[in-house]
């Protein structure tokens, strides 16, 4: 063993020997294989990569047809990663509250985010150091409770209220979702008399299971009830006015509105957005470095073409009601395919909203790079230098 070790390192000297003495151009051995500095080009090489087989992952999903919970004042639907398992981190919902109905106080082991579609509601918070908060939320308005944080939502005036929730956890639901009425009847009436200091006739009455969403008087918008609303600061209250603000762009081909936690602190693990795009228009092929994606398209068709894991590419179609997830790092574009104005209501899963934009490495490379990686001299990329717009018109 010790003869066929040492003829090896000899003949592994005398081979390097050999090339230094030829130059350091000489080629080594055609699987690239190196020893010292007899590092070559390839013999042989792909001018591209073929692109992998396989079906192209499920990212999209119908959130309106999903299965509904309904109780006397109104219904729910949600869509987590059971239903569309690449969503991971993001889980989302539609809430329907009746006239007159209340979503019952409860809170969640994750962040809750929503916006506000339609009718007015009151939200009632209370935060771990016992700070409460009532706030009237109307259309546009975005609520956020972070984790443990109980609240409820009562709809308030002769109109229901709905709203799209997105939480910071794919699995949010029953996994981690705890109700005052679910909770309050796993006890007797004497116990609970004992630890709310009431006597235990009244407490003989409550629900014997979850209320979910009940449904009782119509609160008049204007009424008494409404007037309690006691907001906190900026730093601390859960609601934020999100589309009367000005978007952060704004384009001939449509807007985008945005509120992270620098526009809405409380909002510290989650970022709304609403997109607005016009027939045609696209809001470019870009990814968020640090966050998930969840979106609901609210109105109009869209087209969603996202540049995946594993270099899988998918294209889906969307109508109002539908909704995507995009993984963090994961490219993607929104097109409105429609004859209407697309909106797309949705929330990332971090405080921070950053986009890094492919428009962005195109402009700003040197030519020479990209005339490199594309194959072509530099006079074919030299108009590769339009301004990142973020929402591109059409045409």
């Amino acid at each position: 063993m010790f003869k066929s070790s040492r003829r090896l390192f000899i003949q592994s000297v005398a081979f390097s020997a050999g090339a230094l003495g030829a130059g350091k151009s000489a080629i080594a051995a055609p699987d690239g294989h190196a020893a010292g500095y007899d590092v070559a080009p390839a013999s042989e090489y792909l001018k591209t990569i073929p692109r992998k087989s396989g079906d192209p992952m499920v990212f999209t999903a119908s959130l309106d047809t999903g299965p509904i919970k309904a109780t006397s004042g109104g219904w729910a639907r949600e869509i987590t990663t059971r239903g569309l398992p690449l969503a991971t981190g993001i889980a989302g919902a539609h809430l329907f509250v009746n006239a007159g109905g209340a979503r019952e106080m409860h809170w969640h082991n994750s962040a809750e985010w929503a916006y506000v579609v339609d009718g007015n509601c009151q939200v009632t918070a209370v935060d771990p150091d016992g700070q409460l908060e009532v706030v009237n939320l109307g259309p546009g308005d975005l609520w956020y409770f972070p984790k443990g944080h109980s609240h409820a939502i009562q709809t308030l005036g002769s109109i229901p209220c709905h709203a799209i929730l997105a939480f910071d956890d794919g699995l949010y639901s029953e996994h981690g979702t705890f109700g005052i009425s679910d909770w309050m009847s796993r006890y007797d009436a004497p116990t609970l008399s004992q630890a709310l200091g009431v006597p235990s006739d009244i407490l003989s009455a409550n629900p014997k299971a979850e209320t979910y969403i009940m449904q009782g008087e119509i609160l008049a918008l204007d009424g008494p009830q409404a007037k309690v609303a006691k907001p906190l600061a900026r730093d601390r209250t859960h609601r934020f006015p999100l589309m009367s603000q000005k978007p952060r762009v704004n384009t001939a081909g449509g807007q985008l509105y945005v509120a992270s936690a620098g526009e809405f602190p409380m909002s510290s693990t989650m970022t709304g957005i609403v997109l607005k795009l016009k027939p045609g228009a696209m809001h470019e092929p870009h990814w968020h470095a640090d966050a998930n994606e969840w979106h609901y398209v609210l109105k109009g068709r869209t087209r969603v073409t996202l540049f995946a894991f594993d270099k899988r590419v998918a294209v889906a179609e969307l109508s109002a009601g539908d909704c995507a997830y995009i993984p963090s790092n994961c490219g993607h574009s929104i097109q409105n395919i429609g004859t209407e104005e697309a909106e797309v209501v949705g929330a990332l899963d971090s405080g921070a909203y950053r986009e890094s934009s492919l428009t962005d490495w195109v402009s700003q490379a040197p030519r020479h790079l990209l005339a490199n990686n594309f194959g072509v001299p530099e006079a074919a990329v030299a108009s590769f230098g339009r301004k990142r717009t973020v929402i591109a018109a059409a045409g």
